[in-house]
């Protein structure tokens, strides 16, 4: 008796032992510089995996095994601190200051801007926020309530959404993602649908508005968007996540992460399917997005990282923009789609979009010494597909009435059924209309390598070597004969009057190849703990190579062209003064020559008129800015001007004889000048108050006169004007205002209320087009302003955490213009438009275990 009681009473000892060597750490992090809570950050218990995320508010609680320990603290962009606690401990408010580079995998690639040191305006989007506010928008759209951003749904299809910068498009904001440049190489284009999973797996995204804190020498005229998607987490465990929405809209995903394993490996994969009949009709889409992430600490200096991403979709479009007067007179007013219609039942899409662009990347991180490292990449993409159309005779187009034999009423819907009889009707003649498909499939690799050094505690210098290597491959298909026994086509030289099937190239076919060599420095000198400098130097060229395997027969010289090698170049440099804790100031300049696109010299789509002098185009930027920090308010203003000249502008010219001519206009220079302010204001612990102003003056610079245009020999033919000075930069509004309130009903429930103004837009035109004297601004579209909502609430679920979105946008349906074309006379009866969405609404839960 006497033994089992001592056992007992050991047993018990035990176990109180072990309840009091359990601990509980809390705190709330938020960020040094902007006295915000920094939601989705990292803690973990020192030499285990045991961690957690802060949530929304910055606020986390950890338990550990142990009455004694550290925890160490991360966020992307941010220092990391460790922390030793004993026993239950609240750490009160943790303040991580911003660090000069983002996650140890993309590291200095990333180029991440630092608060109050980094001498850029930047604008930065954390993970939290754009899972609580995107849901069905754009990604772009995520943007919208940043300065001098113009984000628009476009078309309204799938992943057909735009972004403008300071009145620049994407072909002139530098988009990367983990540090690596993704505008396409021939035209600088970015197109949204190849990413559209980024949302789900998207770290955090900083907009660099002007020069941007990149070292590499990308098309950063307006800004550059920095992408940081999400990495192998240390935390073990994941989610389950599903929203529905208007028209049919529904997507259901997965994310988990192993954490760090006892082998130093760790992996993140994240997966989703997204469908639904689009807003806009005629939209319905598909996509499939996937992530996965693969990370090996080899030993204390190296590390290896493999992440592939991408996204699978397909998608109907509406392409073309119609007049305003026939939206109105359409049954489907802002709905409408003239792009679509039915074939023996099923809907048949006349124009739509099918893409899957993985993007690959190895990384390796070798700590050389205390003061040295090096970072390397190697990524790869693999572009595959295209857009549809029509070929033959255009039987889609309805008259002035509104009618067609080939639609169904009024504005109809396509009547494909007639025009599939009619093609059988031919016979041996072969279809007269066939549905074609233009493919952009291309192949990337690149390297970028990163040494950086620290020759004291002020001073760092950053060299490196971007190179890439892209063939892009461009050709059409038949994808539908409509009925008909063949397709006649008499474009390739090599297989003249073909009778094509379903799947034979047509109308073109030919590859751009594409090589970049790039080298960069970067010195940066910190004065005292107050005052940082830095200067950047870059160095690049850019080749092109064109190969056409239709326009010249195999044996000919033409096929493949010589290859021709621009070089660019940009000096910048900035510095920010830390006035005091709550004041600081910054200013930048720089000047940068950008080689001119693809198209620019391969002129008329041939390998014969080329302009291998084509000119760089040449920018010149600077910027000044305040700061100021308080516990309750933060905020910003900076000016900017940038003056872009010998912008590429080519135009082509039909000859009375039916042979083209081409004109490469010098010159054409442009202004972007501005006034930019935001502001978050913490009324109260449960009130934030968020706010910007964006007032731009973008203009034309001068008129150019007695532009050459020469013939396919290269002959002179005739001279053309353009008046375009003091006309305004178009497509984008030059006025933006944000107002948003975030209040906190209770601990866990949140309700938001966004404002977006817009003003002074024009609608869009070819400087080309301004060919006489007098000739008018663009039309001014209508102002429009718009209401965003969103409530979220969390709760427990059983074992899982569980979070309940609700968002509405355009919450008062307003009806607006949101992209337009300038017409003749430059007034509203005859511009080509888009309408923007209507209210529309998404529910969403997500289940973390």
């Amino acid at each position: 008796m006497k033994k089992i009681t001592q056992l007992l009473s050991f047993a018990l000892m035990v176990c109180t032992l072990s309840v009091a060597a359990q601990s509980t750490v809390t705190g709330t992090i938020i960020d040094a510089g902007q006295q915000a809570p920094l939601p989705g950050a990292t803690v973990v218990e020192k030499g285990t995996s045991n961690g957690v995320s802060s949530d929304f508010d910055g606020n986390f609680t950890i338990n550990s095994s142990s009455s004694t320990g550290e925890v160490v603290i991360s966020y992307v962009g941010f220092v990391s601190k460790t922390i030793s606690f004993t026993g239950n401990m609240d750490l009160g408010s943790v303040s991580l200051e911003a660090s000069e580079f983002g996650l140890e995998e993309v590291q200095i690639f990333a180029s991440v801007a630092v608060d109050r040191k980094t001498p850029v305006a930047v604008s930065t989007i954390r993970a939290a926020e754009i899972e609580l506010k995107l849901g069905t928008q754009e990604f772009p759209e995520i943007l919208k309530s940043t300065p001098g951003v113009y984000a628009t749904k476009a078309g309204g299809g799938y992943g057909d959404g735009r972004i403008n910068l300071r009145g620049f498009n994407s072909e002139n904001v530098a988009v990367l993602i983990n540090g690596i440049p993704v505008n396409d190489m021939e035209n600088g284009r970015v197109y949204w649908s190849n990413w559209a999973g980024l949302g789900d797996v998207t770290s955090s995204m900083q907009v660099q508005r002007g020069l941007g804190a990149s070292r590499v020498a990308v098309p950063s005229i307006g800004g550059t968007i920095n992408i940081i998607t999400k990495t192998t987490d240390v935390e073990t465990g994941g989610n389950v996540f599903s929203s529905i929405a208007n028209d049919g809209y529904e997507k259901l995903g997965a994310t988990y992460s192993t954490g760090v394993m006892d082998n130093g490996l760790a992996a993140t994969v994240s997966a989703a399917r997204t469908r639904g009949n689009g807003y806009v009709d005629g939209t319905e889409f598909n996509g499939v997005s996937y992530f996965l992430n693969l990370s090996k600490e080899i030993n204390d200096a190296h590390k290896i990282s493999f992440s592939v991403f991408g996204a699978k979709q397909r998608h109907g479009q509406r392409q073309n923009r119609q007049l305003i007067e026939t939206f109105k007179n359409s049954e489907r007013g802002r709905k409408f789609n003239s792009d679509w219609g039915y074939k023996n039942g099923e809907v048949t899409h006349q124009e739509d979009n099918f893409y899957n662009k993985p993007q690959m990347s190895l990384n390796h991180y070798w700590t050389i010494s205390e003061k040295s490292s090096l970072s390397t990449v190697l990524y790869a993409s693999f572009g595959s597909g295209g857009g549809g159309g029509t070929a033959g005779e255009n039987k889609f187009i309805f008259d002035g009435s509104g009618y067609s034999d080939y639609r169904n009423g009024l504005y109809g819907t396509i009547d494909f059924d007639q025009i599939v009889d009619e093609n059988i009707a031919r016979g041996a003649l072969g279809s007269e209309t066939v549905l074609r498909a233009s493919h952009n499939d291309h192949n990337w690799f690149g390297a970028l390598s990163t040494f950086k050094t620290d020759f004291s505690d002020d001073l760092v210098l950053l060299t490196g070597l971007d190179v890439r290597s892209y063939t892009g491959k461009h050709y059409q298909t038949v994808t539908d004969l409509l009925g008909g026994q063949y397709f006649l086509d008499n474009n390739n030289e090599n297989n003249p009057n073909a009778a094509l099937q379903v799947g034979d190239k047509r109308s073109y076919y030919n590859d751009g190849n594409v090589g970049w060599l790039g080298a960069f420095a970067q010195l940066e000198y910190d004065v005292n703990e107050n005052f940082n400098t830095f200067v950047s130097l870059a160095l690049s060229n850019t080749s092109y190579q064109r190969v056409d395997y239709f326009n010249y027969l195999d044996s000919d010289a033409l096929q493949t062209t010589d290859t021709y090698n621009f070089v660019g170049y940009s000096a910048k440099g900035g510095a920010n003064y830390r006035i005091d804790a709550k004041n600081n100031v910054f200013v930048n300049i720089g000047y940068f020559e950008k080689a001119a696109g693809f198209d620019a010299v391969f002129l008329n789509f041939n390998n014969e008129t080329i302009n291998a002098d084509a000119e760089n185009q040449k920018i010149t930027s600077f910027e000044l800015g305040y700061g100021y920090r308080s516990g309750k308010l933060s905020a910003n203003v900076n000016v900017y001007y940038t003056a872009w000249r010998d912008r590429t502008e080519t135009q082509s010219f039909r000859q009375p004889d039916n042979t083209n001519a081409v004109a490469n206009i010098l010159g054409v220079d442009a202004v972007h000048q501005g006034l930019e302010l935001d502001f978050v204001y913490r009324a109260t612990e449960k009130l934030k108050i968020t706010g910007m102003a964006s007032f731009g003056d973008w203009r034309w610079d001068s008129d150019v006169e007695n532009v050459q245009i020469v013939n396919e020999d290269q002959e002179v033919v005739d001279n053309v004007n353009l008046f375009i000075k003091d006309l305004h930069v178009a497509d984008a509004a030059q006025t933006t205002m944000a107002l948003g309130i975030n209040y906190k009903l209770t601990p866990k429930t949140k309700f938001i209320v966004d404002y977006n103004y817009y003003a002074n837009i024009y609608a869009d035109f070819d400087p080309s087009d301004r060919g006489t004297q007098g000739a008018p601004d663009a039309w001014k579209m209508p102002d429009y302003g718009l209401f965003d909502t969103v409530i979220s609430h969390t709760f427990d679920l059983g074992p899982f955490e569980t979070t309940m979105t609700a968002r509405m946008n355009n919450a008062f349906d307003t009806e607006y213009i949101s992209d337009a074309r300038d017409g003749s006379g430059s007034v509203s009866s005859t511009a080509l438009v888009y309408y923007g969405y209507g209210r529309t609404f998404s529910l969403g839960a997500k289940l973390n275990f």
